[in-house]
């Protein structure tokens, strides 16, 4: 295709959403939508007072058809929101999408009584089934159930919340959602997006990123009356929920969904913020490579000197491709399908969300990537990291719908493993010792900001949750305070933050749509780093260990499914092995620095 000056190409690169259905108003959305509502009916009809009495066959086809209930649902809510996230200033998209969630919560609470009932079945007798060869597929997702057995209401509350959380906690994110889409930043004349302004920050020139910085600042700062009040929403009706539902703290339920004690997650955040030294070890290096007496919070992704590098779409598909075909040729055919069959949607676009994303859709069709590329090397990684989660969601497609979804812990691991494969493939592509040092560079900013900027948003997450409920409602100069408090412990005197960083907690998606999610990241990225160092010792005899991990999807533990690559999840040990890799990127990068002698 033909490119105007400035373009990358991937300005025509729009997802096809007709795998799932022709368009918004395609009939078959409805059909689905009824027939969904009338096999729940049956089911109800079938199974309500039936449960305590099933044998392990029936127990089976129980859950057979549950599945497919839940899957068609959730092919008809996919749809409404990948076509929601790319039209979000379009009335019309919102209304449905809200539509659909308002019905699918009222077919779901018909299905409600099931969770409960078998959550509450005597232990003995669920036990016996779960033991039973005919429910050997089924097996973990049941045991997960029931481990949310103390939680769980009575039938009629049950309901009530899921109705209420639809007109409540899911309204105020789609208003944060909304109010962040439509924000436009002015900078030098011109008025850009969130994502454009965001992208600003990893420019060359220094005047611009400080102009960027202070825009986003004070658009921020022009709406926090709306943002932080879609804060207080959310922490009022998250602790609200634990309050109702037994929870012990605010993380709770999180780890109860991700598979993993407080323990583990205790001892991966003690393990992160231990080494907190490295990051300021680090920026100070940087500062130096940049010749900045003081670095600034604009400063952390700039680019080194020297000539800056872009890459249009087509040669961002051919090095990630060829980075994933290095280590597997199965997956990297899975990774071209989704350029190659529409799967990907990467053109900037008004009215289009920001950031990036990788949908699993449901296991009849497949999954769909989001991302908004500008070209930079950083975009490459994005496409990578996305790519990662799609092959992975792919793979675990043959689970089945219930099966298939991995718990948050696990969820980053592919993405985290395709990006540094695709780092590895940028390195050997670079000849330049200064190419390389900014390529280096460049991974650890990454690195540090998916391990140590995570784990510091989530210790300001957990601070400002339990200061919402000791304290009530937080004023966005207190949300600031504590922002601030857990940003500055990470960078110590290596990093200094202009007046308007205060507010840039207002604009963090996840501590709006997932509370507690950001753990995960660095979660993700240092099991992904142990799982490099057991490739790099093993070579090809680990590829179809690994695959056979991504296969797996949630049908098993965490433990149990990253156990099949040979990595024990129980030992702290691994946080600190992986984290001593990291160091030595650091030090590759100081050694490299001076045999060019730019320090």
């Amino acid at each position: 295709m033909h490119k105007r000056a400035g373009q990358t190409g991937a300005e025509q690169i729009h997802w096809r959403l007709e795998d799932l259905y022709a368009g918004p108003d395609d009939p078959r959305l409805e059909a689905d939508m009824t027939w969904a509502e009338a096999a729940a009916t049956a089911f109800a009809r079938d199974y309500r007072d039936a449960l305590p009495r099933l044998d392990a066959a029936q127990l089976a086809e129980a859950l057979t058809r549950l599945q497919e209930i839940r899957q068609r649902l959730a092919r008809v809510g996919s749809y409404r929101y990948l076509s929601y996230v790319t039209h979000s200033d379009d009335a019309r998209f919102g209304a449905a999408l809200q539509a659909y969630e308002e019905r699918a919560t009222q077919i779901g609470n018909i299905l409600v009584f099931f969770d409960i009932a078998w959550a509450r079945l005597d232990e003995d007798r669920a036990r016996a089934l779960m033991a039973a060869a005919e429910l050997a597929p089924w097996r973990h997702l049941l045991a997960h159930w029931r481990a949310y057995g103390d939680h769980l209401l009575s039938e009629a509350e049950e309901r009530i919340l899921a109705e209420k959380r639809v007109t409540g906690a899911g309204l105020w994110a789609r208003l944060f959602d909304e109010t962040l889409t439509e924000m436009r930043f002015p900078l030098r004349g011109k008025s850009l997006s969130e994502q454009e302004i965001l992208s600003k920050l990893s420019d060359p020139d220094r005047a611009l990123r400080h102009d960027a910085a202070e825009a986003l600042s004070s658009g921020l700062e022009s709406r926090l009356h709306t943002l932080t009040t879609c804060f207080n929403a959310i922490l009022a009706d998250k602790a609200l929920d634990d309050r109702l539902r037994r929870y012990p703290h605010w993380l709770a339920e999180r780890n109860l969904a991700n598979e993993i004690d407080d323990a583990m997650v205790a001892s991966l955040e003690a393990a992160v913020v231990a080494r907190y030294p490295l990051v300021a070890r680090y920026y100070r290096l940087k500062g130096r490579l940049l010749g900045i007496d003081r670095l600034m919070d604009y400063d952390r992704y700039a680019p080194l000197p020297g000539k800056s590098r872009t890459h249009d779409w087509q040669d961002c598909q051919r090095i990630v491709l060829a980075a994933v075909a290095d280590f597997s040729p199965e997956l990297a055919a899975i990774g071209r399908r989704f350029f190659d069959e529409g799967w990907i949607d990467a053109a900037l676009a008004p009215g289009k969300r920001g950031g990036a994303f990788a949908h699993p859709v449901t296991p009849d069709v497949h999954p769909y990537l989001m991302v908004n590329y500008t070209g930079q090397t950083r975009d490459v990684m994005t496409v990578a990291h996305e790519l990662g989660h799609g092959i992975h969601q792919y793979l675990a497609r043959e689970q089945g719908f219930l099966n298939a979804d991995t718990p948050l812990t696990t969820a980053e691991t592919a993405s985290v493993f395709g990006e540094m494969l695709t780092f590895e493939q940028l390195l050997r592509e670079e000849s330049d010792p200064r190419g390389r040092l900014a390529l280096l560079c460049g991974k650890i900013e990454d690195t540090f900001a998916t391990v140590f900027r995570q784990m510091a948003m989530h210790r300001f997450e957990a601070q400002m949750h339990e200061a919402r409920r000791r304290e009530g409602e937080l004023s966005r100069e207190r949300l600031a305070e504590l922002w601030l408090a857990t940003q500055t412990e990470q960078f110590a005197d290596s990093v200094a933050f202009s007046q308007g960083y205060r507010w840039w907690w207002s604009y963090i998606p996840h501590f709006i749509g997932s509370p507690g999610y950001v753990y995960a990241y660095a979660f993700g990225e240092l099991l992904t780093l142990a799982l490099i160092q057991r490739y790099r010792a093993e070579g090809k005899a680990f590829v179809p260990r690994y695959i056979e991990m991504l296969r797996l999807g949630g049908s098993r533990s965490p433990v149990e499914v990253v156990g099949v690559t040979g990595i024990d999840l129980t030992d702290p040990g691994i946080w600190s092995s992986a984290l001593d890799y990291l160091e030595s990127l650091v030090v590759q990068a100081e050694t490299l620095a001076r045999e060019c002698g730019d320090v």
